[in-house]
């Protein structure tokens, strides 16, 4: 691993950087974001302009949604962790970062993620949350193995049918109905809301992330359409209204918990239906494709270490799989844990300064004032070679593999903090980070328990990674070929 600790020494500098003209400036920099250069050039080329990855820049959207779209940019894997120290930056209403969609989609409340830990709400709500997790742990391996058997028999019914399985469809009802079975023990689509719950939630979430989205049609159409003005949040209501009562009925065990730490029953519900739909469902529809995509252009030769670890674990633990036999899959946990690196669900971190900071990077010691907004695009970060060398922006299976590979975890940020850390009330690290780990590592197990090898074609979605299977081949021995 190459150093991370050069190039910090001396009195702290200015941050080089420009904003452009007012509006201006910030219009013609999302232009560039979202149009011209796309996400990742937008900051690697600013990056070199000035030479230094803590750089004043714009970030999107900008003009008229985001009353101040400047930043200062900490974009390497050594100034990047200021963004998870709580006591130099403040996480009031920044969930989103420069704007902040309106509390009419959320029930009138400002929900956990737009909490700072410094308020009382915010302990009481990720109280709750960690209290759901550890009530359910016990039903979140045999729930999903049902819920994702069930998808891979869909995918085979529909390669014989049609020779192609659209994976991301099939995901997004799958991944719904699997973490309200395994949250709360009852199956979305079992309930009133039938086989509409996927489709309200994901139109909930497009209203809120619209304005950091581009969904492909022309720039002189989603310009005023999607980055200029919010969405009204009317023409929602009755998704939303969908969503809060089976949150309400199916979260009644949560909800009577919730109480019990002094929140209000309504308060509760509108937290837990914005952390399992918004933070866990949105992130299982970013996290299955880009992790399946991954281990698709991996190839065979990946796919057979997989087979062998993955089946010899489970016949150890007598062909169950259990999470002692998963915590001994070193290299599925490694696939995993390269996927969320390369691809983390949410890729924009931020936060405003407490205080005048010194934020140390590669290139040096950053003078920044009290007030000043931080941001993170973390792909710069966790792709930094600095830290991950010639093959950071590869994906490399057994990255984590052994002593020196377990070493680099504690630059593998996607949970909003360290892996090596673990989410507390005090921080606004994931609170379902071990769950997210888990149930990815389940996925990498149910495809190899079942498969041998399989093939599939990537391409790009609306929210990330889109992946289509080709063509699959039956496990031919070990646990999966029964």
């Amino acid at each position: 691993m190459a150093s991370s600790d050069q190039g910090s020494s001396g009195a702290p500098k200015p941050v080089p950087g420009s904003y452009g003209l007012p509006v201006i400036g910030a219009v013609r920099d999302r232009l560039d974001f979202y149009y011209f250069q796309g996400q990742d050039k937008y900051f690697e080329s600013r990056v070199e302009r000035y030479g230094s990855t803590v750089v004043r820049m714009n970030v999107p959207p900008g003009p008229f949604m985001a009353k101040d779209p400047r930043v200062v940019a900490v974009l390497d894997a050594k100034s990047f962790p200021v963004l998870f120290d709580m006591d130099k930056v403040e996480k009031k209403n920044l969930f989103t970062g420069t704007y902040m969609p309106s509390t009419s989609l959320t029930g009138g409340y400002r929900v956990c993620s737009y909490l700072d830990p410094s308020e009382p709400t915010h302990t009481k709500v990720k109280q709750m949350l960690f209290n759901l997790l550890l009530s359910r742990k016990d039903e979140v391996i045999p729930t999903f193995r049902s819920n994702f058997s069930s998808l891979l028999a869909t995918v085979e019914s529909e390669l014989a049918k049609a020779g192609k399985a659209e994976f991301n469809k099939l995901n997004d009802v799958t991944s719904f109905d699997f973490i309200g079975e395994a949250y709360f023990g009852v199956r979305p689509s079992s309930t009133d809301l039938g086989s509409g719950g996927p489709t309200k939630a994901a139109k909930w979430l497009i209203w809120q992330l619209h304005p950091l989205v581009t969904i492909g049609l022309p720039m002189i159409l989603e310009e005023p359409l999607l980055h200029t003005f919010h969405l009204p949040p009317f023409l929602v209501k009755g998704d939303y209204k969908a969503l809060y009562k089976y949150y309400s009925t199916a979260g009644k065990q949560a909800l009577d918990m919730a109480e019990g730490l002094g929140l209000s029953r309504e308060e509760a519900c509108h937290n837990l239906l914005f952390a399992t739909t918004f933070n866990s469902y949105g992130g299982l529809k970013v996290l299955f494709p880009g992790l399946l995509a991954n281990i698709a252009n991996g190839g065979e030769k990946l796919h057979e270490r997989l087979v062998a670890e993955i089946r010899g674990a489970v016949a150890e633990a007598g062909g169950k799989v259990t999470l002692a036999a998963v915590e001994k899959m070193e290299l599925t946990n490694s696939v995993v844990w390269e996927s969320l690196r390369l691809d983390p669900p949410v890729k924009f971190q931020y936060g405003h300064a407490k205080k005048d900071l010194e934020i140390a990077s590669h290139n040096g010691v950053f003078a920044v004032k009290k007030g000043e907004m931080l941001f993170g695009y973390q792909p710069c970060a966790t792709k930094d070679a600095r830290v991950f060398g010639s093959t950071a922006g590869q994906f490399v299976p057994d990255r984590f593999v052994g002593d020196e590979g377990s070493k680099l975890l504690q630059y593998v940020y996607w949970s909003n903090g360290r892996e090596t850390e673990s989410p507390s009330v005090d921080n606004k690290q994931c609170p379902g980070k071990n769950f997210v780990v888990l149930v990815g590592r389940l996925f990498v197990v149910e495809l190899f328990l079942r498969y041998d090898t399989f093939t599939a074609t990537v391409g790009t979605g609306l929210l990330g990674t889109s992946v289509v299977f080709t063509g699959v081949t039956k496990a031919t021995s070990g646990p999966g070929s029964e």
